[in-house]
């Protein structure tokens, strides 16, 4: 049966006290939805209160593709000025929060390290904290659960707009506890409320409750997309398509070059535990390879409990590095920084010789260390 999880906008008896009487901004995108499905923005501009809207990546009603710039510019439907904090404009304009009593943050999370989305609410707390002004955080559940972190802890020395701070790849925390770890360990020190979540617990997933997914972002349409991503996503810093473009970003992975049918073959008999490798081949309509016939595999879920998407993406990784002398890294960008390394927050997998194996053991003790230092930020059981 599945579980009645309500998110904190399902929670008006608790955030219409935390917002009355007070001039507000809101930080959202289309995941900001209800349990009706109605969005943050609509149901905040209907109460009152709300006198401007924030951009992140995708835009407000996601309407901006990946990476895409996005400008200051008018809300259709509530008529609201909405001001970018993706690209050059992470912060929070001085003159437009000197206006504000309080920012109100509510976007769906996907536990992610590098999913941006976490960095432009670490921007917005700078910018409250420096202000004077109090950050509120609407808590949504963490899709991926909020048991045990995986992948890798980030050096600081790879800090960028996809991973800022020493946190692991699957991160373990809602986006409010992520919230309040940051601003006391990264000295942030802004006026932080948290409206919780109610009827969520730590072991449960997206897929244990009854709740609507929608997309957080153009590229991750289902679950699935969003559980692979932990692992898929290392393939951005490759030569290999990650399925953008396509109907299932994220969860099939290809080339021109690569022998579909032979690659499933070995990634099935890894027998990693939650998911099947199918042969496939795509042709994507954007990004690595447009127009061009790709060979691979699409990963398919069958137990989103047992599965270890960084394991998986970085051992079919290690595989196809292995087998095929046409795949490279992408090449550094003009500050000599390989995407890579930014996005596993280290430099290691470029290094040869490199044992997948061996590297994910010794991530161990880091990954450890890690959730003693979260646990103190912990909102649910």
């Amino acid at each position: 049966m599945k579980r009645t999880v309500l998110n904190a906008i399902d929670r008006p008896e608790v955030w219409e006290k935390a917002l009355r009487g007070k001039r507000y901004g809101l930080i959202t995108n289309p995941s900001g939805v209800d349990r009706s499905l109605r969005l943050s923005a609509d149901l905040l501009y209907e109460f009152g209160g709300l006198v401007c809207l924030f951009s992140p990546e995708h835009g407000v009603r996601g309407d901006r593709q990946a990476g895409a710039a996005v400008s200051t510019y008018t809300d259709d439907r509530t008529g609201l000025p909405v001001y970018s904090m993706y690209g050059s404009g992470h912060h929070i304009p001085a003159e437009v929060l000197s206006t504000l009593d309080s920012v109100v943050f509510d976007i769906q999370d996907v536990g992610a390290r590098f999913y941006t989305y976490i960095y432009t609410l670490s921007y917005a707390m700078e910018d409250c904290a420096a202000a004077g002004k109090e950050m509120i955080v609407f808590d949504r559940l963490n899709p991926l659960g909020g048991g045990q972190p995986q992948g890798t802890v980030l050096k600081r020395e790879f800090s960028s707009s996809i991973g800022r701070f020493p946190i692991a790849t699957r991160f373990g925390l809602t986006v409010g506890e992520y919230a309040r770890f940051i601003n006391e360990t990264e000295g942030i020190g802004c006026a932080l409320t948290v409206i919780p979540i109610e009827g969520w617990s730590r072991t449960c997933l997206f897929s244990d409750t009854d709740l609507p997914w929608v997309s957080p972002s153009p590229n991750l349409p289902t679950v699935d997309s969003a559980i692979l991503y932990i692992g898929t996503c290392l393939f951005e810093g490759t030569n290999l398509s990650e399925g953008r473009g396509t109907t299932h970003p994220f969860e099939m992975i290809g080339a021109p070059w690569i022998d579909a049918d032979a690659l499933a073959s070995e990634m099935r008999a890894m027998g990693l535990p939650g998911v099947l490798f199918r042969p496939c081949h795509f042709i994507p309509t954007f990004s690595k390879y447009a127009g061009e016939l790709c060979h691979g595999v699409q990963l398919h879920v069958t137990d989103h409990r047992a599965l270890r998407p960084f394991e998986c993406g970085l051992l079919l990784l290690e595989q196809i590095r292995n087998t095929y002398r046409e795949f490279d890294f992408r090449p550094p960008n003009a500050n000599g920084r390989y995407f890579i390394d930014l996005l596993l927050g280290r430099d290691e997998l470029r290094h040869q010789p490199f044992s997948a194996s061996e590297f994910l053991s010794a991530q161990e003790t880091e990954l450890c260390e890690y959730r003693k230092r979260i646990q103190p930020y912990y909102l649910y059981d």
